[in-house]
């Protein structure tokens, strides 16, 4: 069957109307004196943070921002540099409190790129990284990824083999493909992310695994969005833009641009959450990063196509 490619616009509408929510809701990223209380309330409102510097960075990498985009990325950007981390003074109390956490080293990876520097987290990240433990210390194949991507990102030498590390991931393994559930479609997702850094590099999804991923991700990506989960299908649209012939299907992209709310914020599933503004914004903030990443991978590789 062959599937439609949606168009340019399309995909840069659903960013640009992310783009805007995320800006108007900046103030809801802070940091709140409650949250300093407790080390792991700074881990978890240090992942938005962390994903909202992300996406900046890709939409200035993949060049398919406006001017008026451009301006606005650049704001959040320094926003979330200067005031949400404090020049990454945060990052680097928390590399204090938790010296064996790798949250500091990866969130700091980004802004690293983008040209920030905090030398006294440099050098506290260089202590914990010649320790055993650094090496030893359990986690999912995925994250084991996600930490040798940031090294690489910082310039450090790798903590132990990329190659090894995918394969012992589930996607590594080229698994039955009716087994995806909830939780395993995400691992997947970020597998192809850290493989990648971010759709920087689609050239490094080895092979089999973007041959795999050509046969079943079409079959995922209907069944999510069927479910109406567009939090997961933003995620899957973007392992679609990272493959070598990717899909853009029109009628998934309609779809997921549909289910977007006129404020520019995406539900995670089905309808967008009612109530109080922090609490939405807890509940919206991750779909519509999503959002705002997806758009930018897939207008790149569209106006790639049309190029």
């Amino acid at each position: 069957m062959t599937v439609t490619a949606a168009s340019p616009a399309l995909l840069h509408g659903v960013g640009d109307r992310a783009l805007s929510w995320l800006d108007d809701h900046r103030e809801h990223f802070r940091l709140t004196p409650d949250d300093f209380a407790s080390n792991g309330a700074v881990v978890e409102r240090l992942k938005p943070i962390g994903e909202l510097a992300l996406n900046m960075h890709v939409l200035f990498r993949e060049g398919v921002a406006g001017s008026r985009q451009k301006e606005r990325a650049g704001k959040l950007l320094d926003f979330a540099w200067r005031e949400l981390l404090d020049g990454g003074n945060v990052l680097a109390r928390l590399q204090h409190d938790e010296p064996i956490s790798p949250v500091p080293l990866e969130v700091y990876a980004t802004f690293h790129e983008l040209g920030h520097r905090h030398p006294g987290l440099e050098s506290a990240l260089e202590v914990c990284r010649r320790t055993t433990t650094w090496t030893a210390l359990e986690m999912m194949p995925n994250r084991r990824l996600g930490v040798l991507n940031a090294e690489r990102k910082l310039g450090l030498p790798p903590s132990s083999d990329f190659d090894q590390a995918v394969a012992r991931t589930w996607l590594g393994q080229l698994p039955e493909p009716w087994t995806v559930q909830l939780h395993i479609a995400y691992d997947l997702t970020h597998t192809v992310f850290h493989l990648t850094n971010w759709g920087e590099a689609p050239e490094r999804i080895p092979p089999a695994i973007a041959d795999y991923l050509t046969r079943y991700l079409p079959a995922w990506m209907e069944d999510w969005a069927d479910l109406e989960h567009w939090d997961l299908l933003g995620e899957l649209l973007v392992v679609d833009a990272c493959l070598p012939l990717p899909t853009l299907d029109a009628e998934l992209w309609e779809r997921y641009a549909a289910a977007q709310s006129a404020t520019g914020a995406m539900p995670i599933q089905r309808r967008m959450p009612q109530g109080d503004a922090a609490r939405v914004f807890d509940l919206v903030h991750h779909p519509t990063l999503v959002a705002a990443f997806a758009s930018a991978m897939a207008t790149s590789r569209a106006l790639s196509a049309v190029g």
